[in-house]
């Protein structure tokens, strides 16, 4: 399986952003996704997942501002990131089990 993040970019603090992370084969219900950060230095942490039946969980860094969301018939899951501070910097990767997306770019100036 291969996975593709999409939807990074330049935002100013307090603006949103909606990250997509695409399948490229089926995905199954069973099958938990979730969002990660990095930033040079400092370990991958987990952001957000959401298991194969759509019940969501979040870093408490982000509860309230971040809603991860997917769609199985679609092979999608997205990241809507919204009120966005400088400390959200970084790269995010998509996972499923243990198949990583490329990774996409959220620099979030102040």
């Amino acid at each position: 399986v291969q996975l593709q993040a999409s939807g990074g970019g330049l935002v100013q603090a307090g603006e949103s952003l909606r990250l997509t992370c695409s399948a490229s084969e089926r995905i199954t219900a069973i099958n938990p996704m979730a969002w990660y950060r990095q930033v040079p230095g400092k370990e991958r942490e987990l952001v957000a997942g959401i298991t194969g039946r759509g019940t969501p969980n979040y870093a408490d860094s982000v509860k309230g501002r971040f809603t991860i969301s997917r769609d199985n018939r679609k092979n999608k899951n997205w990241l809507i990131m919204g009120s966005l501070k400088p400390e959200d910097t970084g790269v995010y990767y998509c996972n499923m089990l243990s198949f990583w997306g490329q990774g996409t770019l959220v620099t979030v100036s102040s």
